[in-house]
Parts: C-alpha cells; structure tokens; sequence
C-alpha cells in the first residue's frame, strides 16, 4: 500500500517536532504515528477515484471527519505537480505545460467537489467550520498558481505561438493566459504580495457572508402559536408548518424564510399583521451581521481591480463577459428600468383599487402585494391557484413532463438507480441514456428544503465530462419545494414547475457537453452565457403536447380542463411589471455596489441601496429588490458580482432561441439535436456568440424579450 503525501507530511513534521532524549523511542513513536494515519487514509474513500459507474461518489462512506486530510494532500500533491510544470527544463508547449495543468488536481479536485457541493445541500456546523478553514487556505492555493513568474513564462510563450495548434487547443490557451492575466502574473512582486492579501481577505469575506445568509434561514424564522392568523392556506400547507415546528422543536407552525425578499407564502395569508412581519424579518435578515462585510468586500474588490488596472470593479469583471463593457449593461439595464416601473405603477393601481372596493383604508405596502395580485389576478382571469396546484403534481411533472418533454426534443431517456448511493433520502438518482442506448451520465434529482440546504435552486456536478479524462458527467438539480406532510402528495406551483425545467436546462448543458478540455467543458462558460441554456428551457413545460402528457389531477388523472389552462397561460404575462421591476432593482444594486473606486467611503448599506436605487429610477417603495444587499448571495458570495444581469441578458437569447424553434416545427428532434450540438455539447470550446449564430443563423434581437415579459404587445 502506498504511503499517501498527507501521511509522510505528518510523519515528518513529528519527527522534526519531537523533543525525547531517546532518539529511538522517538523514531519508533513518529513511525508508529505515521502507520495510524496512513491506516486512517487507508479508509477514507476520497482519496481513491470512486469505484462505482460514472465515478458517482460513495455517499455512504464519507463525512466530515474525511474532508481536511484529503485537502492537506491534495493541495500538497497539485503544489508539486505545478510546480514540476513550472520547472519543466524541456522549451514549453501547448501539451508540457496547459495539458498537464489540465490534468492536474485530481484528488483536490475530487474533494473539493464533494465539500463544496454537499456543503450547501447538507450543511451543519461542522461543514461551516471546515468551509471557513479552507477558503484562506485554497485561495493561497490559487494565487500560488497563477502568480508564479516560471509558469505564466510557460503560458506566454504558448500564448505567442499558437498559431498552428486547432481552434479548440487555442480557445485554451486563450483561456489560461487572460485567467493569468487578470490573477496579477504581470504584477511586481510587491504587488503580488498585496494580491495574495486581498485575495485572502475576500475568501474569508466570501465564507463568511455564505455562512451568516445559511444561518439566518435556521434563526430567522416565523413561529405561530395562533391558528388562526394562518387563514388563507389549506390544510395541508399548515399541517406541513406544523410538522416544520415539530421537526425543529418549537410549539406551534413555524414559516421559514426563502432566499428572495418577497416570500411565497405572502401571496395565500389573509393575516395583514402577520404579512408584514414575514416581509420585515426577510428584508432585514443578516443586515447587521453582512452589512459590514459588503462594505469591506466592495473595497476590497476595487482595490484588487485597481491593482490590475481597471476602474472599478464591474470593468474587471467585463473582461471575460459577453458584455464587455459597463456601459453595455447599464445599458440594457437603464432602458428595461421605466417602462418596468411604469407597468409596475399600472398594476399597483388595479392592486390599490381591490383594497379600497374590500372597504379596507390603507396603502398597498411591499407585504400587501402578493396578497392582493393574487385577487387581481383572480378578478382579471377568473383564476384560482389553489385549483392549478393538484395538477401539477411532483411525480407526474418529472417523469411525464420534464423527462417526456426531454425525450421528444433530444431522444434521451432516464432509467432510475436505486443501487447507488445518495447523501439524502429526499434524492433520486437517474442513469440517462441518448437515442440509440449509449450512455449520457448520471442525474440526481433533490426537489426538496431542508436545515441545512442552501436557499433557491441550482445545478451543479460532482463528475464533470471531459474527452481528455475520458469521463462522463454526474449532474445534480437541487430545489427548495416545501415537503408536504407525511403522506400528502407534492403539488406544486406553476414557478416551481419553471423552476425544475430550467434547472434541468443547466443539468442538459452539463450533460451534453463534448467536450476535450475540463477548463472549457459544459457550463465553464461566461456568466452572462451559463443562463441561456435554463432559460431557453423554461417554456418547453408549456409546450400543448407537454402539459397534455403530466398535467394531470393527482386523485382523478383527468387532465387540466382546457377552460383552466388557458387561464393559467393568460396569467402568466400578468405581474410582469412587478417581476421586471424587482429584477432590475436588484441588478442595478449589484453593478452599483461594483461601480466605483477604492476612495470611496460607505457608511450605512441601507443608504447606498436607497441613493442606488433613486439614481436608476427605480426605488418604488411597494416592489422591493428580489434580494437586498444583506443576503444578496449572488454577488457577495456566490460568483455573481457585477453579473447578476445576466439573467436578463441570456433572457434575450433565450426568448430569441424558443421563438426560432416554435417558428420551425417546435418540439421536435430536429430543433433538439441542433440546439445540442450548436450550444450544450460545446461548452466554452468556442466562441460564444458564434455558437449562437451556428444555432440560429444570427445574433438575438429582444424583440421575443418584449413580448415574453408582456412589455410590449
């Protein structure tokens, strides 16, 4: 059995620490040491590729106790392999230095993939505690990489000879040379030195940020002892906050908090008193304990950027984003702003008149608006939500809508593997297979919220594909659908139904990809590109034969009453004011917070999202920003800073995508084989807009974006 490095690594420094007058005892004590630990690695499965298809991870033989030794080993192991590149003596190469580094980090890699995704589907303290030991650690890792004066030599060389290597090997070394670039290999090693503290200082900013948003969904929750002040919902929405109550040991219905400022629950509770408390707790949530981290983030972020060069921030940023340029943004973002607001002032009016005619005396307020949008809704399309829900039940949405909806666009087809094992029982696994029986990857489904998991919706993997590794993707979808009460059956919403189809818009552009380098591979691509494959994926669930197939009542199996449908579809361009508005808020909150030089000086978060806001022409009171700066985990830890427009941004792909493909046959293979090899199977091993041309035969235009959000007729 091989003696691993972290083994050797504490054999070592036992022996240089030892302070026994007995030389031998002292040999024998550190052997016998070294043993332990090595018998100790011996058991930890992540130090090892998983046996099992696809590399899936053995869930059930890891934890936490596991994690910080492969780290140790992993960094100390990927140190000596760049280090070995660096130092190569043989003249540098495309295959010597960037195929190598590509190769390299195998077990950090495989750690870190494993922490960092289960750390925001199962987390606890001890995950926390690891998470904030770690980001300094990794961050000097980082800089250890990309500051090395040898390597970045290396890469310049292979930089300024690259033309006789293919397009896909000098999309590459385009990739590795600005990912120096913009880490500082051109800076002095004075300003390296203050490179490596910044970074340092933004990791542990980062971390912590994360946590306090993690904590505050467990404390910062609603408990109700009165019944009755929870009219408005059904029975089995309040037998679930009861079992919430229960599971957390409270007395009473317990309302947790989602991560967006407006809560869902909003929208049934007839309670006034108690809206208004569920909007303050969520809008002032981890104010006092992030508010201070945003504003040394911020500095520090333009501090880093005028190291580099740059302005500010958000102009760093836009070196590797479609963008480009600020000034594109704010662009897009300034134009969007008064006709949203201005919609928005429309619905708040038809709003205000329903509260005036129920004989009420006040004016609407952020925490009325759900509520009463609802009636409006009502009113306008005769709508009642709690008569769509038993239509759209989990099961049925999954296998007979998404999974049938992904058949007849790409032919692919999902068996379900109860053989392998899961880090929850809420998850399902599917093996997923193309057309003509060959293999895809791995897919796990995890549709519901629990303590510990992180707010909203995501994918990521845990086995990304790669032609030069030879391995296939294993993808995961995580949502936080509230779990309904032992017994009950999922009924879900029509945003949630969205919500799962986007996510597996993410899941197909990890799945598809074919790709031959992991840097360039599925959803590696630019912020404001790595959304338009969800988006483009939404409006599928919609799609007559779709809905037909699972859109079925989850007692009788009749399918939704056409009467029914076409309300529901009619609905869904109503509140687009609202939607567009708070969307805005928030980016523009995002790239302000960007926007500016290091010598500017913040006192109060509150002030500057008001004067950000006032600035844009967007600050109406009763549509807040779908997230204020204290847990805008998007951009202050979530790798969204200064991106967080891109929603918007790939939305005009998206729109201008669907449009094409509803104009040629619709749910067809033809439009899914193209849309797949044109854009998900390519990853970043291109250009990005070319890709898009490849697939659409021209640039987007937002005339779809318009009409989609209900902006223009």
């Amino acid at each position: 059995m091989r003696k691993t490095l972290i083994a050797t690594t504490i054999a070592s420094a036992l022996l240089l620490s030892a302070c026994s007058e007995n030389k031998s005892e002292t040999q024998t004590m550190a052997k016998e040491s070294a043993a332990q630990v090595q018998d100790v690695n011996a058991s930890n499965v992540l130090f090892k590729p998983s046996p099992l298809q696809y590399m899936a991870p053995e869930f059930d033989k890891f934890g936490t106790k596991d994690y910080e030794a492969v780290f140790d080993a992993g960094i100390a192991e990927h140190t000596t392999q760049i280090q070995a590149i660096a130092n190569n003596p043989e003249p540098a190469t495309f295959k010597n230095t960037l195929v190598e580094m590509e190769l390299s980090g195998e077990l950090l890699n495989r750690v870190s993939t494993a922490f960092y995704n289960l750390s925001g589907l199962i987390s606890d303290d001890e995950y926390q505690r690891i998470s904030k030991k770690m980001a300094p650690v990794l961050s000097a890792h980082s800089d250890d990489i990309y500051l090395n004066g040898a390597l970045f030599e290396r890469v310049q060389t292979i930089y300024d000879n690259q033309a006789a290597l293919s397009a896909e090997d000098q999309r590459l070394v385009d990739f590795y040379y600005k990912q120096f670039v913009k880490a500082g290999a051109k800076l002095s090693d004075e300003e390296k030195a203050k490179m490596r503290e910044i970074n340092a200082q933004l990791a542990n900013l980062s971390t912590a940020f994360s946590q306090n948003v993690l904590k505050s969904f467990k404390e910062d929750v609603i408990v109700v002892t009165d019944k009755s002040k929870l009219a408005g919902l059904s029975e089995g929405e309040i037998a679930g906050l009861a079992a919430a109550a229960k599971k957390a040991g409270k007395e009473g219905y317990m309302i947790t908090l989602v991560n967006t400022t407006q809560q869902p629950i909003l929208s049934s509770l007839e309670n006034r008193e108690l809206r208004e408390q569920i909007f303050t707790a969520s809008a002032n949530r981890a104010a006092q304990t992030n508010g201070p981290i945003i504003i040394e983030e911020t500095n520090l972020r333009a501090q880093k950027a005028e190291l580099l060069g740059y302005k500010d921030w958000a102009s760093y940023v836009m070196t590797s984003r479609m963008a480009q340029t600020t000034e594109n943004v704010y662009g897009i973002l300034d134009d969007l702003a008064p006709k949203a607001v201005e919609k928005a002032k429309i619905e708040a009016a038809a709003i205000q008149k329903v509260i005036n005619d129920s004989g009420e005396n006040f004016e609407l307020k952020p925490w009325d608006w759900a509520f009463y949008a609802e009636k409006v809704r009502a009113e306008k399309y005769d709508l009642d939500p709690a008569l769509v829900k038993p239509y759209f039940e989990m099961s049925s949405v999954i296998n007979d809508g998404l999974f049938f909806a992904m058949n007849k666009l790409y032919g692919i087809t999902f068996k379900e593997r109860q053989d392998l094992p899961v880090y929850h029982e809420d998850v399902t696994v599917y093996e997923v297979f193309n057309a003509d029986g060959s293999a895809i990857g791995l897919f796990y489904m995890d549709p519901y919220a629990r303590e510990g998991k992180r707010g909203g919706a995501w994918m990521s993997a845990y086995v990304s594909q790669s032609g030069l590794k030879g391995t296939k993707p294993v993808i995961y979808n995580a949502q936080n659908i509230p779990k309904p009460a032992e017994g009950e059956p999922t009924l879900m919403t029509f945003d949630e139904v969205s919500t799962m189809f986007h996510e597996f818009g993410h899941a197909a552009h990890g799945l598809f990809s074919d790709v031959k380098y992991p840097s360039l591979a599925g959803t590696a691509t630019a912020r404001d590109f790595v959304e338009f494959p969800s988006q483009a994926h939404e409006d599928w669930m919609i799609e007559p034969s779709v809905l037909a197939n699972y859109a079925r009542h989850y007692k009788t199996g009749e399918p939704i009453p056409q009467a029914l449908l076409d309300k529901v579809l009619a609905s869904q361009k109503f509140n687009q004011g609202f939607g567009t508005t708070e969307y805005l808020a928030a980016a523009l909150l995002d790239m302000e917070w960007h926007s500016f030089g290091s010598d500017k000086k913040i006192n109060d978060v509150q002030e500057f999202e008001n004067a950000a806001l006032k600035a844009h022409g967007i600050d109406y009171y009763p549509v807040p920003p779908r997230y204020k700066s204290n847990y805008f985990s998007h951009t202050f830890a979530g790798g969204y800073s200064a991106g967080y427009y891109a929603y918007l941004w790939t939305e005009v792909f998206a729109a201008d995508a669907f449009a094409h493909m509803e104009n040629n046959g619709g749910l067809t293979r033809e439009n899914g084989d193209n849309f797949r090899k044109e854009i998900l199977s390519k990853g970043n091993s291109r250009d990005l807009m070319q890709s898009y041309i490849e697939f659409r035969g021209q640039k987007p235009t937002t005339d779809a974006l318009l009409k989609r959000r209900g902006l223009v007729e």
